[in-house]
């Protein structure tokens, strides 16, 4: 699998390298115009170059990095692949000062202005030369033979001390230099690149897949470690953290292979696929270090009671990824010198175009907004939302899932929580019931003052019910019934244990109305006689025409209180709820 990636990226490598080259090629063609630009003083003749350079130089040897592309810019590198020209440059930059500093003291008022010819000659060597010529756009540069033959003219001067002010070089040079003169001959032969450098890129490639195997071995040995001292995590992927052995082994990779000295065309191309590794290797790693942070933050996000955090965890992750994203085609594109800017104020001539087509996009990711700011409901909650009506699943940036009561799985674009009514159910602190008790017409005034005590007296010993407020009246008259008006609130965290509370709720009215033998109306037609003799008492002499209103409402709370104590013991209120 890994050498087939490898195949893969190479051949990518070279088909992006080839149109690069193609239009360094056509940047180099002689018959092109030239656009007049401004010469900076820097380079507007031969002494100034010489001087930028050396400036520059003894700026980075005194620990000043960043005037190195100042010590560049004195180059023509126009010959070279813009993937390279960054780093081939920087080590030019090294090379040419130490043939400078090994070769004779500069005099920089020796150096002619306005050398005849355009061109000014530093020092002749066996190998080459190193000199400075006037470029086309009026810019005075080290020349492309100067810099080609460096490596080749260097070589033939390490044995020879510097001397321009220094006993050793002020910056280290290129570890292929040092390396190349200490091999025998037989190495320095050629079949496209030297032999050393061959049996070199086979020695970095076996370090790179080492370097993988042990980075991947010890992750996933830590991640088994971690798992085992945190039983919560156990549904973790022991290779969740392979990525970063590809990403040091890219890492080893793009290091090494510039201490070989490789030639430019043979440099553009590894670079590129190396680069493109690296890039692809951390982007895939960055990915699975999201997926460890969402493992965590869900874990302490379920252990709270505050939902908030089950809906912001997954946009947080979803906007990292975003994020690792967007980084990673930025560097990728910086690390293969695409000129991102461009390439965005490219986009513009179709940006009206992008913005009409991206509008549904941006209204669904300004609604997501809109329901992590405003918080209209949270994860699990019951809602309705237009003509949809279940629980909130799952809130991402496009839409929001609800699970409805019958388990189909609605998608709402959240474009439309912005101007949508939402219903949140599951927000309510109470949960209201409101009913009419039907009596018969024959119900005594008594029996009536005894019943609705005894309803009040039910609903302050339920332990789930609200005791502030709540209205038990007689409160019409009905066809065919006196209405009793109960108006009760359930507090109650979900629908379940509403469900329930309900139900005893309703059957102790039950029983309360059978021990005081009041009987629930239905439609009827009933034939009236009247009778001259009265009836007998109610329930066998307990109530009597001439009792008094209080002795009615305090049987009525003492048949209550024996209902509830006898049939469901409710004495105290139950401990919290625990929710899954």
């Amino acid at each position: 699998m890994m050498s087939l990636l490898m195949r893969f990226i190479f051949l990518f490598g070279l088909l992006a390298f080839q149109p690069a080259l193609y239009a360094e090629q056509l940047t180099q063609d002689p018959s092109a115009d030239v656009a007049a630009e401004v010469v900076p003083e820097t380079l507007q003749n031969a002494r100034a170059t010489m001087q930028t350079f050396l400036n520059a130089m003894t700026a980075v040897a005194a620990g000043d990095k960043s005037q190195i592309e100042a010590a560049i810019s004195t180059f023509d590198l126009s010959y070279l692949p813009a993937v390279i020209q960054q780093e081939k440059g920087k080590t030019l930059a090294t090379m040419l000062l130490s043939v400078i500093e090994r070769s004779k003291d500069v005099v920089l008022s020796d150096v002619p202005r306005q050398p005849k010819g355009d061109k000014y000659v530093f020092g002749r060597y066996s190998q080459g030369e190193v000199s400075i010529i006037k470029q086309a756009d009026g810019r005075w540069l080290f020349n492309q033979a100067s810099l080609s033959a460096l490596p080749n003219i260097l070589e033939g001067l390490l044995a020879v001390p510097a001397k321009n002010g220094s006993k050793d070089p002020q910056v280290a040079l290129p570890f292929y230099i040092h390396l190349r003169a200490a091999l025998p001959d037989v190495l320095k032969e050629k079949f496209i690149i030297e032999y050393w450098q061959w049996l070199g890129i086979f020695i970095v490639v076996i370090i790179g897949f080492i370097t993988d195997k042990l980075v991947a071995w010890f992750l996933s040995k830590n991640v088994k470690h971690w798992k085992l001292c945190h039983s919560d995590y156990r549904d973790v992927d022991d290779t969740i953290l392979r990525p970063l052995g590809l990403m040091a082994m890219a890492l080893i990779w793009w290091f090494l292979l510039g201490l070989l000295g490789l030639p430019d065309t043979a440099l553009a191309i590894l670079s590129v696929a190396v680069k493109l590794l690296v890039s692809l290797s951390a982007v895939w790693s960055a990915f699975r270090l999201v997926d460890v942070i969402y493992a965590l933050l869900m874990r302490k996000a379920l252990a709270t009671s505050n939902r908030f955090d089950d809906l912001l965890v997954p946009m947080v992750t979803k906007s990292l990824k975003v994020f690792v994203v967007v980084m990673g085609v930025i560097f990728s594109a910086d690390n293969l010198n695409i000129d991102v800017t461009s390439l965005l104020a490219g986009l513009g001539i179709g940006g009206l175009a992008f913005a009409l087509a991206a509008k549904d996009l941006l209204g669904n990711f300004f609604g997501s907004l809109t329901v992590l700011l405003d918080r209209p409901f949270q994860i699990g909650d019951w809602v309705v939302i237009g003509d949809v009506e279940g629980s909130v699943e799952e809130v991402g940036f496009r839409s929001t899932r609800v699970r409805t009561f019958y388990n189909s799985l609605i998608t709402l674009p959240n474009a439309i929580l912005t101007n949508t009514k939402i219903d949140n159910m599951g927000a309510r602190r109470f949960r209201r019931m409101k009913t009419m008790l039907g009596l018969t017409y024959d119900t005594p005034p008594e029996k009536i003052d005894a019943f609705c005590e005894g309803v009040r007296a039910l609903i302050r010993l339920h332990p789930y019910m609200r005791k502030d407020y709540y209205q038990v009246y007689f409160n019409q008259y009905s066809a065919a019934s006196l209405d009793i008006l109960v108006y009760v609130f359930w507090e109650t965290p979900d629908w379940n244990m509403e469900l329930r509370e309900r139900h005893r709720f309703l059957l102790d009215i039950l029983r309360l109305a059978k021990q005081l033998d009041v009987e629930f109306a239905y439609p009827t037609q009933t034939l009236y006689l009247k009778q001259d003799e009265g009836g007998p008492d109610a329930i066998s002499g307990q109530f009597s025409p001439m009792m008094s209103q209080e002795d009615a409402m305090a049987m009525g709370q003492k048949e209550a209180q024996s209902i509830v104590e006898a049939t469901t013991g409710l004495d105290s209120k139950p401990g919290p709820v625990k929710f899954p």
